[in-house]
């Protein structure tokens, strides 16, 4: 996961896509829209593509659902979170997203599938859902590619 997140390792996109693809079928037969969590421009400019996109892209292709590969941005540039505690998290994310100002008309009503590549504590994904519900969407649904699931301790 690490080296397609972080290290150009993007060939394994069209095989996780279908993974995905598998495993979500049923949000897929549901869903009005795909989207992507989007990376801030500048982070984007330094990795040079998103790869929740590449997957969300994927999951398009296979399903037929239309990609809205800019339905929202991140209009905020956060830190990292790999070492942020899930409280941190959710503050790092308040306020990061936003719906594009050309879909403010289009998303009423519409079930939405947010893609992401790997779910943690769930702050990114709840910040996305809580844009696109405000704005109106039906539904939002997430599907991620990787889970993170941190040992419990047995002391």
């Amino acid at each position: 996961m690490l080296g397609f997140k972080h290290g150009d390792r993007l060939h394994g996109a069209p095989a996780y896509g279908r993974w995905m693809a598998r495993a979500g079928a049923m949000l897929l037969a549901d869903a009005s829209v795909i989207a992507p969590v989007p990376l801030h421009w500048t982070r984007l400019f330094r990795r040079r593509y998103n790869q929740s996109a590449l997957l969300a892209r994927v999951l398009a292709e296979i399903s037929g659902v239309p990609f809205a590969p800019d339905l929202l941005v991140r209009h905020r540039r956060t830190p990292p979170q790999g070492r942020l505690s899930a409280v941190e998290r959710r503050r790092n994310m308040r306020g990061a997203f936003a719906l594009n100002k050309r879909f403010a008309m289009r998303i009423g009503g519409r079930r939405v599938l947010l893609v992401d590549d790997v779910f943690t504590t769930g702050a990114t994904v709840n910040a996305c859902a809580g844009v696109l519900l405000e704005a109106g969407a039906e539904d939002v649904d997430v599907l991620t590619l990787a889970r993170v699931v941190r040992p419990r301790s047995f002391d």
